[in-house]
């Protein structure tokens, strides 16, 4: 191939989806990434793709919710334009609590209720009782006497897709994957190595060009649970932070939430892999006798204001980064942002969904 049109550091979630399509759009493309291709070092494997805009509206701000909400209607376009298919569904979150965490439960239940009410688009949450839990989640029938169920929420298998995007950008003509490849943009910056287009995905391989960014650490426990049965993403209030439980193909399921402000990758401790564990048993004892296929940790890409943005690092050349715990759920909508400015040079969009575009950040 001969000099590209656009190079895209960074092969995670941001980088393959927008290589993709930059490909599609006629481009010659080349991607380079500091690891390989089944993106062990990167923070979209760990993820648990949750589809969550209102759940999440508990702990973010309007416009992640707004690019959340775009995102559940791009998702099945995305995927249908994939060669493979990979798991989504769109049935809804139900939120759990236990009688002592009543009081949380309800300062959770008046944060959602406020963004639905400033987002009259969005499915207002649902108080339920247990009998209509059960007719959701038969397997949690006479477990829990009140619940909250949150319509028209999803998620995927974050790991199908980031396998599915593999295959299509190595099936793509037009894209050169360069894996063990680290690039930083300056590394493009002579005139006979400048492309027509730079886009640094790199997450917090970017580090050292943008100063605000940090990582925030997560960890993640995937269990085989087959016995389970739990259809949808279910979240626990808990006293430190809510716990999630999202069911994957084949019995699996991803546990997490913990969030610890350091970019320490060592193991999992023993206090949040018992706490995300005692929190799975309290929502269905069969958990106790799932497998442990693996405790994971993970450095999420986070700005100050832990919300995402788009900057120019040049006439031609943008960073996308800072998307947090969010990717899964916003990338669509940044995706969206960034082709526009690529197909018209306008960011109409980002402005409308109130993402940061274009200003030269620290």
């Amino acid at each position: 191939m001969t000099r590209p049109d656009s190079v895209v550091l960074g092969a995670g979630l941001m980088g393959r989806l927008l290589a993709l399509e930059l490909a599609r759009r006629g481009h010659r493309v080349a991607v380079h990434d500091a690891g390989a291709p089944a993106a062990e070092g990167s923070a979209a494997r760990a993820a648990a793709a949750m589809l969550a805009p209102l759940a999440e509206s508990a702990i973010t701000e309007l416009p992640v919710v707004r690019m959340g909400v775009h995102a559940l209607q791009r998702w099945p376009q995305l995927l249908r334009a994939l060669p493979e298919p990979v798991f989504f569904q769109q049935q809804g979150t139900v939120i759990l609590w236990h009688r002592q965490d009543a009081p949380e439960a309800r300062r959770f239940a008046g944060l959602i209720e406020r963004t639905a009410a400033a987002l009259p688009g969005l499915p207002p949450p649902q108080e339920i009782d247990g009998a209509a839990l059960g007719a959701l989640e038969p397997v949690l029938a006479g477990r829990f006497a009140r619940a909250l169920h949150l319509p028209g929420e999803g998620q995927l298998d974050n790991r199908g897709l980031l396998e599915a995007l593999q295959r299509a950008l190595e099936a793509e003509p037009q894209v050169r994957l360069h894996w063990h490849s680290p690039r930083a943009p300056q590394d493009f910056a002579a005139a006979g190595a400048a492309p027509g287009r730079l886009f640094d995905c790199r997450g917090l391989g970017a580090r050292a060009q943008w100063a605000a960014l940090r990582g925030v650490r997560g960890e993640v426990i995937r269990l085989h649970a087959p016995e389970v049965g739990l259809l949808r993403p279910t979240r626990l209030i808990h006293p430190r932070y809510p716990i999630y439980i999202a069911p994957k193909p084949g019995g699996l399921y991803v546990i997490g939430a913990t969030e610890i402000e350091t970019e320490d990758l060592s193991p999992a401790s023993v206090r949040s892999t018992l706490e995300l564990l005692s929190a799975a048993y309290t929502v269905h004892p069969a958990f106790a006798e799932g497998r442990i296929v693996e405790i994971s940790t993970q450095a999420r890409p986070t700005l100050p204001d832990n919300l995402p943005a788009v900057e120019f690092i040049g006439a031609r050349a943008l960073r996308v980064n800072g998307l947090y715990r969010h990717g899964y759920l916003i990338a669509p909508a940044v995706l969206d942002a960034v082709l526009e400015w690529v197909d018209a040079g306008t960011a109409t969009l980002a402005q409308s969904l109130g993402l940061q575009f274009g200003a030269l950040a620290a």
